[in-house]
């Protein structure tokens, strides 16, 4: 498979359509130990995602992708416009003016997108942060096989059991650091939100 414009839109859209239905979850798990606003500003962003693609005309793929990560970036509500932002935009590192996506690319991608990230913060894996979900997802789709489903399939997978595993780790970061053992058995708001947006992903392919 070859990801092109349609595909492209279809997994933010599904990504988007995800994350909308679960704001509500995701507000109820930040609002134990965080702000309790991460389902909101991600309702903002998976609406931002449907904007864009509304409006997506004729630019390649990565002048799509680097321009939604920079109006990411814009949104308020604490960490995750800057942090989804450096995720959704740092895609586009690896991009020129490619028209399609295979495979090797995609997972060039993702790693751009991990290097962007670890510019921004120093969480990995265990911190009880959404890079729980993110460095375990980028790590399955380096390994998997060239092919973009197995490849979003591997990371989706991942993503999931990191975010999963959280429910097992004291937060280190944010406002839920200060309540040490109490996060334990209570997933991370953000690692959630970024398994969702993998799974997001996979579901827009297999619209196809």
């Amino acid at each position: 498979m070859l990801l092109g414009k349609q595909q492209i839109s279809n997994m933010f859209l599904a990504a988007a359509a995800l994350w909308k239905a679960n704001t509500g979850r995701l507000g109820d798990i930040d609002a134990r130990f965080g702000d309790g606003d991460h389902g909101v500003t991600i309702g903002k962003i998976a609406a931002l995602f449907e904007a864009r693609v509304r409006d997506w005309r004729d630019e390649p793929i990565g002048d799509f992708i680097r321009g939604l990560g920079e109006a990411i970036m814009e949104i308020g509500g604490g960490s995750a416009g800057p942090l989804y932002g450096s995720l959704i935009g740092g895609m586009a590192g690896a991009l020129a003016d490619e028209r399609g996506i295979d495979g090797p690319l995609l997972k060039n991608m993702l790693d751009a997108s991990l290097t962007e990230m670890f510019e921004l913060t120093t969480a990995r894996v265990g911190a009880k942060t959404m890079m729980c979900a993110m460095i375990p997802a980028v790590e399955a789709a380096r390994a998997a096989p060239g092919d973009v489903a197995a490849v979003l399939a591997a990371a989706a997978g991942a993503a999931a059991l990191g975010a999963k595993n959280t429910e097992n780790r004291i937060a280190k970061f944010g406002r839920a650091r200060n309540y040490g053992e109490q996060t334990l058995g209570t997933p991370d708001a953000g690692a959630v939100s970024t398994a969702l947006l993998f799974e997001g992903f996979l579901n827009g392919i297999r619209q196809e």
